[in-house]
């Protein structure tokens, strides 16, 4: 890619620990991340961002660093880490990193420190500890993962985690703390990374005096509600001094934020020319399956970038959220919608994310046992919250039982019926998710640059009633449409030109009887074509506003 690859860039997300297992223990490393780059190659993808890896207890997943500069022994070494980077340029993939810097583990050395410093010292000046408030903690925020957000510690101080007790937030309004990850960041990108995604972007900066945030249940509110802790304005004076030190890299190193806020037009503000590059566009996750639905966060999201000269991102599904295809309705409906959605997704202008496993159309996994879950939210909410376990099963490569080509007995159990999704058994099937992921990236690098603009469909039932209001078209230069039939019945619409890519095999986009060519031949008037329900398809032709 040349210059501004991050605009129009595809990016998988390796959850590391679930990828692939090189040394038969069970967990996912980054020898097997090496191992699986021709995987990563073929499917057509530019950039692989790595979740962490670093040394770490393992409280929330690898979330809580004991150390930014070494490797755990779980995933490898440095070594390691530095061979798998090489390897993947090589093949013409960029990597990107996962950077936690709202909090580090309860077993980083600053932190142990700080416990043993005691109240008032330097050391515990680098985080949240704070005196009580009547008999309880300083004030009401609560932890994302469920309870109160501040643990008391034995000399009767308490300190702040926005998220596991084992996650101490740490304190960006002081300099020590800035001045480490500025450093933290020239050790990756002196290793030839290409870039970050920032954990918990929002987070580092808390409003002054650590005022009550007046309300419960606070988790639910991140994209509707301003919280104390959350979003505040001086996130931005770090990652204008992040950005310079990116700047200062040869290649286009970029920072990606994850930042869940109230609006399309906060998140724009993480992506102005001196800040970040991409920030993940959440609003687009929680779109209902709607046009409607669909068109409103499509609309905000390219006018909250418009202004700053920056892409949108368009994400499906990662590490802490339901996967789609049970989001959709699960079954065979969550299936067909994600295979729609999937079409309609690498067909918007900006970059897109795959999560690892939704080229397989992997479902959620429900029905993981008890005893198996790992995820620090089943503990905190006292068992009536599952967390996030169920969309980290380990991956299926080949074969027809568990581990599935996977390495050693996989760490969460993956279901005997993905047998059916394995890569090995999709990889020559021209009607599988993976082939359709593959054709697509492959095609989606050839679509305009431009921005899309939205078409009428002239859409209709087979009764004849309109409904265009349950299908979206859009065109992107002269030459490309996408539409999508979000309904339940099949819907006719004008053909837009010759059909080069459906989320269904072509044979089910048909030509309506007494429009000569409809769907397969030329774009030409009269021409009618219909689509099926909850199906997505790419046209090359005549786009006509």
């Amino acid at each position: 890619m040349g210059n501004d690859w991050w605009r129009t860039a595809a990016i998988y997300q390796v959850y590391v620990r679930s990828f692939a297992d090189s040394n038969g223990d069970g967990i996912g490393d980054l020898g097997g991340v090496r191992d699986k780059l021709g995987h990563l190659a073929d499917l057509g993808v530019d950039a692989v961002w790595l979740t962490p890896f670093y040394a770490s207890p393992m409280a929330d997943g690898g979330y809580d660093v004991a150390d930014y500069r070494t490797v755990d022994p779980l995933f490898g070494d440095l070594t390691e880490a530095e061979a798998l980077v090489r390897e993947a340029h090589e093949r013409g993939l960029r990597v990107l990193v996962d950077l936690v810097p709202n909090h580090t583990s309860s077993r980083h050395e600053w932190f142990v420190e700080a416990l043993e410093a005691g109240p008032g010292s330097a050391a515990r000046a680098r985080y949240h500890f704070r005196d009580g408030r009547d008999g309880g903690p300083p004030n009401d925020w609560e932890s994302v993962f469920g309870g109160p957000a501040w643990t008391q510690v034995a000399d009767g101080q308490w300190y702040l985690h926005l998220f596991d007790p084992a996650q101490p937030d740490l304190n960006w309004d002081n300099p020590e703390v800035r001045a480490e990850f500025d450093d933290i960041l020239r050790f990756w990108l002196d290793r030839g990374v290409d870039g970050f995604r920032v954990d918990v972007a929002h987070g580092m900066i808390k409003a002054h005096g650590l005022p009550d945030a007046g309300c419960t249940d606070q988790a639910s509110l991140l994209t509707t509600r301003e919280l104390p802790y959350f979003d505040q304005d001086g996130v931005h004076e770090i990652y204008r001094a992040w950005r310079k030190i990116l700047d200062s890299y040869p290649g286009e190193r970029i920072g990606v934020a994850e930042a869940w806020v109230p609006s399309a037009d906060r998140l724009a503000r993480y992506v102005r020319s001196d800040e970040l590059h991409q920030a993940f566009n959440f609003h687009y996750v929680e779109a209902t399956w709607s046009a409607a639905g669909f068109r409103e966060v499509i609309d905000a999201s390219l006018a909250a970038v418009s202004g700053v000269d920056a892409p949108s991102t368009w994400v499906l599904s990662n590490h802490d959220i339901q996967r789609h295809v049970t989001r959709y309705g699960g079954g065979e409906l969550g299936l067909r919608r994600a295979r729609a959605a999937a079409l309609l997704t690498m067909a918007l202008p900006g970059s897109v994310y795959v999560y690892q496993g939704e080229e397989l159309g992997l479902p959620e996994v429900t029905d993981l046992p008890d005893e198996v879950l790992t995820d620090p939210v089943w503990e905190r909410s006292g068992h009536t919250d599952r967390g996030r376990d169920g969309c980290r099963v380990p991956l299926p490569w080949s074969g027809g039982e568990p581990p599935f080509g996977f390495g050693g007995p996989a760490w969460l159990p993956q279901p005997a019926e993905w047998a059916a999704y394995t890569a090995e058994a999709q990889r020559d099937d021209p009607g599988s998710m993976l082939t359709l992921y593959r054709r697509a990236l492959r095609l989606r690098r050839d679509l305009p640059r431009t921005g899309l603009r939205w078409l009428e469909p002239g859409a209709r039932t087979p009764s004849g009633t309109d409904a265009d209001e349950q299908v979206l078209a859009f065109g992107r230069g002269a030459d490309f449409t996408c539409t999508v039939n979000f309904s339940s019945e099949p819907v006719t619409l004008p053909a837009p030109g010759r059909l080069i890519l459906g989320s269904l095999p072509e044979s089910e986009f048909t030509a309506v009887p007494g429009t000569a060519g409809a769907g397969h031949g030329t774009h030409g008037d009269g021409e009618r074509v219909t689509v099926p329900p909850n199906s997505a398809a790419w046209w090359s032709g005549d786009v006509h506003g």
